[in-house]
């Protein structure tokens, strides 16, 4: 067994484990051997639990064969926003103590399609930066340049994959959080539909600004991961539709020709994407033109988000930031900002999110273009690890799979 199995991606990790080519045993003591060995340069995870997922592992491996789901025997992370049973969710922060009573319904479906959680991973205090640093769990730092941020606020998540440490995590995203980690670390991860993943136990995330999913390796491994995740609660705020069939099955299928839109402006204005983001954006764009789809520049019309987004942020961290046990023991710059968010009352949440539900114009079928302008280093440059390494299984000319 070699390192190449830790970057196999959730398909390739769980075709091994399916084929006996390794047990779950196996499969998870390797990529705990690896996070001992390289998560101390990365900071990706704030608890590893060692102990409960080779136990897991080892129900995995006693499972029957129709006790096994399509997970089974992989390893995987899960993002500090959510409750794992025995575990404090922090949310990032040194002000939550107890530990959840069970686990939130996304880990309790992944637990039911046969994965096994490895540990927590970091993020800013409530997710509120595009980065990931906090005073009580230290800065992450991203594989590929580890004076670099891997982004945020799902940055552990990203890193943590983007390592090969474990083949996916799961994140959140309210303005970017899985898609700014994705684009910083070259891994796959989108913001999916609201109610297309359960908050269960909280009926929302940040008042339907923000959504859970993952981050993984590639479009399959993503697919994957939604099959076994997908769904909503009646106690769920939003509801999501049921989808036609299966996200990996669609991730693999020969599929229809698309007219695809491309741009590289950017919703804030007065931002501008730098030309390593431009030209990583143009050659994506003229693979899927070889791929055989119709592919045009386009304006996209977005719409002005902060009537909408601006509330919302305000209403969820001022939601999180009253349910914790030590509310001083919040950063500061949390508690100025949850101040700042006062005016917001649950008359002006209602109507923001009323207005969240703008599109941006334009006639195609799907769009493509830049999430991050540039990338952000990390304050303290710390050496890479002797012998580390980071992969991408990736074909698309953008971020550092170039």
């Amino acid at each position: 067994m070699t390192d190449d199995l830790a970057y196999a991606g959730v398909a390739g990790q769980a075709a091994a484990v399916r084929s006996g080519e390794v047990s779950a045993r196996e499969l998870t003591g390797l990529l705990l051997a690896r996070i001992e060995r390289y998560d101390g340069s990365l900071n990706a995870f704030t608890a590893v639990m060692a102990e409960e997922a080779l136990a897991e592992a080892d129900r995995r491996d006693a499972a029957t064969p129709e006790e096994r789901g399509p997970l089974h025997g992989v390893p995987v992370a899960i993002k500090e926003e959510n409750d794992v049973e025995g575990r404090v969710t922090t949310f990032g922060t040194a002000a939550n103590t107890r530990p959840a009573p069970t686990d939130s319904e996304v880990v309790r479906r992944l637990r039911a399609a046969g994965a096994v959680i490895v540990g927590k991973t970091n993020m800013p205090e409530f997710g509120l930066f595009p980065f990931t640093e906090s005073s009580a769990h230290g800065s992450t730092r991203n594989p590929w340049a580890p004076d670099r941020s891997p982004g945020g606020s799902s940055g552990g998540s990203a890193s943590a994959v983007a390592a090969g440490l474990v083949p996916a995590a799961i994140g959140g995203d309210g303005g970017g959080s899985i898609r700014i980690p994705a684009a910083c670390c070259g891994l796959f991860g989108l913001k999916p539909t609201r109610g297309r993943v359960s908050t269960a136990p909280h009926p929302h995330l940040w008042w339907g600004l923000g959504a859970l999913g993952p981050l993984t390796r590639s479009v399959l491994d993503s697919g994957l991961v939604y099959d076994a995740i997908r769904g909503s609660l009646p106690g769920d705020m939003f509801r999501a539709g049921t989808p036609a069939g299966s996200f990996a099955a669609a991730a693999t299928a020969e599929g229809p020709r698309l007219r695809i839109g491309w741009s590289t402006r950017t919703a804030a204005r007065g931002v501008r994407p730098a030309p390593e983001v431009v030209e990583a954006v143009m050659g994506t764009a003229a693979l899927l033109a070889e791929r055989g789809h119709r592919v045009e520049e386009i304006d996209p019309g977005y719409p002005d988000p902060t009537a909408a987004f601006v509330p919302q942020f305000f209403a969820g961290l001022r939601t999180e930031a009253f349910a914790v046990d030590d509310y001083a023991r919040l950063e500061r710059r949390t508690r100025e900002t949850v101040r700042l968010g006062a005016w917001v009352r649950p008359a002006v949440t209602r109507w923001a999110m009323g207005r969240g539900s703008g599109r941006p114009s334009g006639r195609t079928g799907c769009s493509t273009g830049s999430t991050c302008c540039s990338p952000r280093r990390s304050p303290g440059f710390r050496p890479r690890p002797a012998g580390w390494r980071a992969r991408a299984r990736c074909e698309l000319p953008c971020g550092p799979c170039r």
